[in-house]
Order: C-alpha cells, then sequence, then structure tokens
C-alpha cells in the first residue's frame, strides 16, 4: 500500500472529515491514477484511506477514514446501498430520483440518477473511474435496474486526466440484440416530462429543481400570476409549472431549439392548450432587453442560468452577470410579481448570491418581499462536514 504524507499542519481538513487534499497539503508520495492510498499526517499517524489523482489539483478523495476498513468490492457495495437506502427512507413522490450525490454519500466523484427504470452514472475521478466495474454490479444489484447507462462527459474528467466516455454500461443480454431506448418518461409534481439519458444535460435532466418547481406552480396559483417568463428554460419544467399553477401565457426563452422542442412537447404531454405556450430560441440576456424596450412585464420570472462561476476563481465575473440578469428581470417584473432566481455556481456562495441580487434590485430601483430561500432537493444533500456540496442556492422574491 502507497503512503502519501501530508506537510505539517496540513492534517486539519481530513481530521474534520472533510474529503480532499490538495496538491499544495502533500510533503511526499504518489501513486498511479485511482489507486487507494493511505494518507497520514506528518508525524506519521493515519488519516484516510483514498484515491489518488495524479492529474487533478485535488490530488487525494478520501474513501474512508477508518483504518480497520478495507477499500474492495464490499465496501462500494456497502455505501451504493445505503445511498439507495437514504432515498427510499425520503419518500419521494417521483420515478426520477437522485440516488448517488458524490462526497454527500462516501463517494467522491460519483453521480448517479434514476430515471425509471434506467440508471444515469457519471464517473467524474480517478478513483471511481478505477473502481467503475465494481460500483456498476453494486448499482444494478442495489436498484434492481437492470440498465445502467454511463455519462462520463463532463469537462471535470479532463481535470482528472480522464477522457469523456458514454454508452451503455449496464444492459441485459437479449437474444435479439434489443436496445432499450435511452428515451424516458418520468413524473414529478403529477405531471409527466421526458428526456434522454444518451443527450439530455448532465445524466439526462435537472432533478435537482424537483421542489422548487412544485413550490413555483403553488406560488403562481397563490399570486394570481398570469404572464410567466422562463428564462434558460432547458425543456420547460418551470414552464410546465407555472400553467399547472394556472398561468395563462408561458414564454419560455433558451438557446437550445431541441430543447425547446420538447418544452413544447411537454405542455401538450400535459394536456395544457399550446397556445399559451411561447418557445423563443435566443440569447436571454439579449431577449430581457428586448423585451425591456418593447414594454413587456410579466406577472412571474424564472431565472434558472448555467453555472457562471466553476470555482470561486471566476466568481467576479459571475457576479457581474448574475446582477445583470437580475436587474433586468427586476424592470420587466410587474409590481406584486414573484422573482424565482437561482445560481448553481459552486464559486457563488448563499450569502454572495443575496448579495448580487440584492444589489441588482437597487439598481433596478425595486425592492422586494423575500418569501423563502431555495435548495436543491432532498435527494441532493449536503453533509456538515462538506459544504462545498451545496451548489445550488436560490431566491424566492416578490416584488413591492
Amino acid at each position: 500500500m502507497k503512503t502519501i504524507t501530508l506537510r505539517e499542519g496540513k492534517e486539519r481538513s481530513l481530521l474534520r472529515h472533510h474529503p480532499w487534499v490538495f496538491q499544495g497539503s502533500i510533503a511526499k508520495g504518489g501513486g498511479d491514477a485511482g489507486e487507494t492510498v493511505r494518507v497520514e499526517s506528518s508525524d506519521g499517524k493515519f488519516l484516510a484511506w483514498a484515491a489518488f489523482s495524479p492529474s487533478s489539483q485535488i490530488r487525494v478523495r478520501a474513501w474512508s477514514f477508518d483504518e480497520a476498513e478495507r477499500i474492495d468490492a464490499e465496501f462500494f457495495a456497502r455505501r451504493v446501498q445505503a445511498a439507495v437506502a437514504l432515498r427510499q427512507r425520503l419518500a419521494i413522490d417521483s420515478n426520477g430520483i437522485r440516488l448517488v450525490h458524490g462526497e454527500a454519500d462516501g463517494l467522491p466523484g460519483l453521480i448517479v440518477d434514476r430515471y425509471d427504470d434506467v440508471l444515469s452514472a457519471q464517473f467524474l475521478s480517478a478513483g471511481t473511474e478505477r473502481w467503475k466495474d465494481a460500483i456498476a454490479d453494486a448499482l444494478v444489484a442495489a436498484t434492481g435496474c437492470p440498465f445502467l447507462y454511463e455519462r462520463s462527459d463532463s469537462g471535470v474528467r479532463g481535470l482528472e486526466g480522464l477522457a469523456p466516455v458514454t454508452g451503455w454500461l449496464r444492459h441485459p443480454d437479449t437474444a435479439a440484440g434489443d436496445q432499450r431506448a435511452t428515451e424516458v418518461t418520468i413524473h414529478e409534481n403529477g405531471w409527466k416530462l421526458t428526456l434522454d439519458v444518451a443527450e439530455g444535460h448532465k445524466t439526462g435532466y435537472y432533478l435537482d429543481q424537483r421542489d422548487n418547481r412544485g413550490l413555483f406552480a403553488r406560488l403562481v396559483r397563490d399570486l394570481g400570476c398570469q404572464t410567466v417568463l422562463n428564462c434558460y428554460s432547458y425543456t420547460g419544467g418551470f414552464s410546465v409549472a407555472a400553467l399547472a399553477g394556472g398561468a395563462t401565457e408561458v414564454t419560455s426563452v433558451d438557446s437550445s431549439g431541441p430543447a425547446l422542442a420538447r418544452a413544447t412537447a411537454h405542455v401538450a404531454l400535459n394536456g395544457f392548450d399550446p397556445a399559451a405556450h411561447t418557445a423563443l430560441d435566443a440569447d436571454v440576456n439579449g431577449s430581457l432587453r428586448q423585451f425591456i424596450k418593447d414594454g413587456r412585464r410579466f406577472d412571474a420570472i424564472v431565472l434558472d442560468p448555467p453555472k457562471f462561476a466553476p470555482s470561486a476563481a471566476h466568481a467576479d465575473r459571475a457576479s457581474r452577470a448574475y446582477k445583470d440578469i437580475n436587474r433586468l428581470a427586476f424592470k420587466l417584473l410587474n409590481p406584486g410579481g414573484l422573482l424565482l432566481t437561482f445560481s448553481c455556481s459552486g464559486g457563488i456562495g448563499a450569502e454572495l448570491f443575496h448579495k448580487i441580487v440584492a444589489g441588482a434590485g437597487l439598481d433596478a430601483q425595486v425592492d422586494g418581499y423575500l418569501l423563502r430561500r431555495l435548495e436543491a432537493t432532498s435527494d441532493h444533500p449536503t453533509t456538515i462536514t462538506f459544504p462545498e456540496g451545496e451548489y445550488l442556492k436560490g431566491l424566492a422574491i416578490v416584488r413591492k
């Protein structure tokens, strides 16, 4: 077993059971990509069993802080089973569920979502890549799902020195060689939504917003919102929510034609009047400015942009981008109107995001009531030792 020795004083994070060790904290030692290593303090005390990543700035990701634990196939079977068991206890009323949420479930670099009978997984670290077969077997065994599709095509893999990989990882053999379609239908909040695990964003869809979509439908109904603007709409989850809440005019703006086509299909799939929905294939920032010029106003607006700040180093530039779109949205919002605004950027904390939105309101000369702070659904947990896992943050605001 190879050993990694940390520099003096650099053991504090592991003693707090934070799973990451950066390159600069290591005094000596190394290993192959994904290899299990023993991590010790400068005075030789055991700290963790971890996966080594020679290409990443996060050089070590801890599997376990228990010296007696063995990192083998049984270890991954136990971790996967525990993660699945937690989701079963949550009793989520949907067949689209996050089953494994990386560090929060003690499996750094592993993301697994279940869409009906299909599992969609991202192996994003050298450690999960090395143990991929054992993890795949554990997932099938713990869930009973025979279909496992790999979506390891995130840019994060490049930081680990790993090439992108997609395709069926587990699929029952059939005499005819048939392949299950990658198209899946899920239900949430009483609605039907479709996705493609091979082509959709991330693992196929954004399950983290499930509860916020449900909340949005209720607020649209309670506040009597009729005209709704859904920005960065993707396949229209918030648009369906708005129609379910009684909105009579919903505009979805996104720069992806295929995503908008699916959003339009979702409107019809859920029995809403297609004439109540407009899909606009355009840049959001430019569209917001044009709406202001045209004198448009809305009763409710959703801002759910992509990640503007992948790390704290991008926070300044991202802050300006978040402030700009929120300022424009405030200008477009009717008095008494509802704004749901989000950031999924790990480099932007909840407190900073609140300050950004407050600054946008000041610039737009608009004040608002903060109804609720928003976060990811309960199947995307954050642990007390890994606050970085709290990536999604949002605000529900009613304009004064």
